[in-house]
């Protein structure tokens, strides 16, 4: 089954990283959160990807291009073309196609510009966020429910600690919880490929667009997430991603 990552937005927000790569490329633990988000594909058996690239894309095809060189041994016969590899790194058998799909194109749009090197159901994410999602269930659930599309849902970390209060004292004070109520496009969903039919052209967002039309026609599922999960979007976040890899205590981590 492919898994597509949508890595071609701007990253607006984090800027003090994307002014020179793309945001699916800053880095957790001196690894791409892009290598993050494959790794916890491939440690569910899924390791077909197609990237669909955009802003700063070079960025990214040189990263998979050169990935035999930066992280093997290697020895190089200068004056031919010839590179042997000398030790096998732990991401053997990834298959990975990088796809442009434009600048300034949507999600929505960016998924049907991939559709050609589709060949069934497909998985798609985005590239700025993680999770200890059990993704072999997440597929399950959809094949259980027999809809169109099956979307995560997640409950994001609040912004503020809460306090629980009793009367006039705080019984305890929780930093930066689980939000009680509420759940969001947690971006690990599932399609069938009658889904490509409703996309539409590159202004075409997946979630005002193809998940609206889907959940207008109750043919999108939900997979309620009730563990970690984390996006990238703001230096704060990605200083508290890396905080938890150098403690050793990334929920995401499922492959070590």
């Amino acid at each position: 089954m492919k898994v597509v990552i949508l890595a071609g937005g701007m990253g607006t927000r984090l800027r003090e990283e994307t002014d020179v790569k793309p945001k699916p490329m800053v880095e957790i633990g001196g690894r791409p959160i892009l290598w993050h988000i494959l790794k916890m594909y491939a440690h569910h058996g899924f390791q077909e990807f197609v990237v669909c690239l955009g802003y700063k894309g070079d960025v990214i095809r040189d990263y998979f291009v050169n990935y035999e060189m930066r992280n093997s041994d290697v020895t190089v016969t200068l004056g031919s073309r010839t590179m042997e590899v000398h030790n096998q790194h732990g991401e053997q058998g990834w298959r990975v196609t990088l796809a442009e799909t434009g600048d300034r194109t949507l999600t929505g749009g960016r998924v049907k510009r991939v559709a050609r090197y589709l060949d069934g159901r497909f998985m798609v994410t985005y590239g700025d966020g993680v999770a200890d999602i059990d993704l072999r269930a997440l597929l399950a659930h959809h094949e259980a429910q027999g809809r169109l599309a099956t979307v995560t849902a997640v409950r994001p970390t609040s912004r503020f600690g809460q306090l629980a209060v009793d009367g006039h004292v705080v019984q305890a004070f929780h930093e930066k919880p689980q939000v009680a109520e509420g759940w969001i496009n947690g971006g690990f969903l599932v399609f069938e490929p009658a889904a490509l039919d409703l996309m539409e052209g590159d202004a075409e967002s997946l979630e005002a667009g193809l998940l609206s039309k889907l959940a207008a026609r109750r043919e999108l599922a939900v997979y309620q997430h009730h563990g970690f999960w984390q996006c990238m979007d703001t230096f704060r976040e990605m200083e508290l991603l890396n905080d938890l890899w150098r403690t050793g205590a990334a929920p995401w981590v499922k492959w070590a």
